[in-house]
């Protein structure tokens, strides 16, 4: 009884159509195909082709891999393990399958990869079953499985974009989709797309930006993980500058300095760091005015390069003559003040011809600037940075041209240029002050602070001509001069001033250096107000 069943159900298979078992039938009439499509586990489709020639006759497909899809993009077909069983050749290349077929019937098997894509949950399989022909297709007909039985099913013919539905297009109970078309002129093509159950087979749909320049733009995964670094980098970068910049504007509280130390029973003036009255301003404020120039020409008097003469009868009463020339203790700075002051080994000047000449902080900008750049209280790098942002801007510019007109991913270039313009946009938000500059800041404040506080009476007498002359630059430059010259003009028996004196030989009125530092101040800046200071 076993083996009868047996026998049965080997007969009843051999006689089932042979569509069913994933080979087409042979096409019955000329210029007709019998199709047969399966989806694979891995989600690649499997095509048979049994293509009826006429005798004498040729037939020829042409399938492009590349087609325009939705948003400057095109969908990429892939073809391989092609075999065609008759009389026919097949050509593959990165662009187009091309099929010739001669008289008579032709099988050809092929696999695709990219026929499948997800959606809305849903996955969707779509192929043109005919299209390309350079002939009358007279019929085609063709089944579809896969491993689950399909939602929906639609299949279009005609010509390319025409929305007209085919002939036949059904799902039989077993599963097996069935489609079939008549009369399909020359280049007419039959679409179909089949819906599947979500996650029945893994998409393998591949688009790729188009061949235009357009598409060049358009954004792909990498171009995407390229933005995605670009915004982090961008997001570190602020809060580094947001660091720097609160450092920078909140440096702290002043730092305890001593003025003067002492060695041997020698006593000295030290100033922090060996800062300069004249780079006073450019380290707590970022820039120099009038004040830090006029603290430079009382520091060149006090050091004897100079001599102040108060001559009565002149309006302006005071007069800089060259005592000491120039020498390698003076820095370019320095020696930029002397120079403008007493160019071509001229003797003196009056203040009065200082102001005539225009002789101001500009005149000597570059040099300041340099000589704090050099101790490394202010960096150049903002500068530096501007300009390689613009420069980076430009290669940008260069950059995305050049993708946009060869490989694409024009993006890239967009991205370099974006890096470029925030670069240079933000180095001029990047504190100039340096950490050395910052602690510096605090210092020259603790200077002030100890110039306030210091009492000329508890200062050892032989040592307050020293600490008088040496820190009256730095109380100029600080904003503290009048405070501290009254304070040891009060004094009983107050010190000399060596580098300052009349044509006569009577003493020195303390009142008299405040008025001449304030006289000098407003000859560099036609005004009289010094510089207040922020803690």
């Amino acid at each position: 009884m076993k083996i009868c069943v047996l026998v049965v159900l080997l007969l009843v298979l051999g006689a089932a159509p042979a569509g069913a078992q994933g080979e087409p039938q042979l096409p019955s009439l000329p210029n007709s195909a019998e199709i047969s499509l399966k989806v694979e586990r891995d989600g690649a489709l499997s095509v048979v082709e049994a293509v009826s020639v006429p005798s004498e006759g040729t037939m020829t497909r042409r399938i492009p891999l590349r087609t325009a899809a939705p948003r400057d993009r095109d969908r990429i077909i892939g073809i391989r393990d092609v075999v065609i069983e008759g009389a026919g050749s097949s050509e593959l290349t990165d662009d187009e399958f091309t099929v010739k077929l001669k008289g008579g019937t032709s099988i050809i098997r092929y696999t695709v990869d990219g026929a499948v894509s997800e959606a809305d949950g849903l996955t969707r399989v779509g192929w043109q079953l005919a299209g390309g022909w350079d002939s009358r297709l007279e019929l085609v007909r063709a089944s579809f499985a896969a491993p689950s039985i399909p939602n929906a099913v639609s299949c279009y013919a005609g010509p390319e974009g025409s929305r007209a539905h085919c002939g036949t297009a059904q799902i039989a109970h077993s599963g097996l989709t069935r489609f079939s078309q008549q009369n399909l002129a020359a280049g007419q093509r039959m679409e179909i797309s089949v819906e599947l159950p979500g996650g029945t087979v893994p998409a393998n749909a591949r688009l790729e930006p188009s061949k235009t320049f357009a598409g060049a733009f358009v954004l792909t995964a990498p171009v995407g993980w390229a933005w995605g670094g670009f915004a982090l980098v961008l997001v570190a970068a602020a809060v580094a500058l947001a660091l720097l910049r609160r450092r920078d504007k909140h440096p702290g509280g002043a730092l305890p300095v001593r003025l003067l130390t002492g060695k041997d029973d020698k006593a000295a003036f030290s100033s922090p760091d060996g800062v300069l009255p004249g780079q006073v301003g450019t380290v707590l404020s970022g820039r120099a005015d009038a004040v830090d120039l006029a603290a430079t020409v009382v520091d060149l008097a006090v050091r004897n390069y100079l001599w102040v003469s108060e001559e009565p009868g002149e309006l302006t009463g005071w007069r800089l003559v060259r005592r000491n020339p120039p020498d390698d203790q003076l820095t370019a700075f320095e020696r930029a003040v002397y120079d403008a002051l007493l160019p071509d080994e001229r003797e003196s000047v009056l203040l009065s011809e200082i102001q005539s000449a225009r002789i101001g902080i500009e005149t000597v900008r570059d040099a300041l600037e340099d000589s704090v750049a050099e101790r490394r209280w202010h960096s150049r790098l903002p500068g530096k940075l501007t300009r390689v942002g613009l420069r980076i801007c430009l290669y940008g510019l260069f950059l995305t041209a050049l993708l946009a007109l060869t490989v694409g991913y024009a993006q890239l270039g967009l991205i370099v240029i974006a890096a470029g313009a925030v670069l240079a946009v933000a180095a001029r938000w990047l504190p100039v002050r340096t950490g050395s500059g910052v602690t510096l800041h605090r210092r020259l404040l603790g200077v002030r602070d100890t110039l306030s506080a210091t009492k000329a009476s508890a200062v050892p007498k032989l040592e307050r001509e020293v600490l008088l002359s040496r820190a009256l630059p730095y109380a100029l430059a600080l904003g503290e001069q009048e405070q501290w010259v009254a304070g040891f003009a009060g004094l009983k028996g107050p010190p000399k001033i060596y580098w300052y004196g009349k044509e006569t030989a009577e003493e020195v009125e303390f009142a008299r250096v405040s008025e001449f530092t304030a006289a000098l101040v407003g000859t560099f800046a036609s005004t009289r107000q010094g510089r207040r200071l922020e803690a």
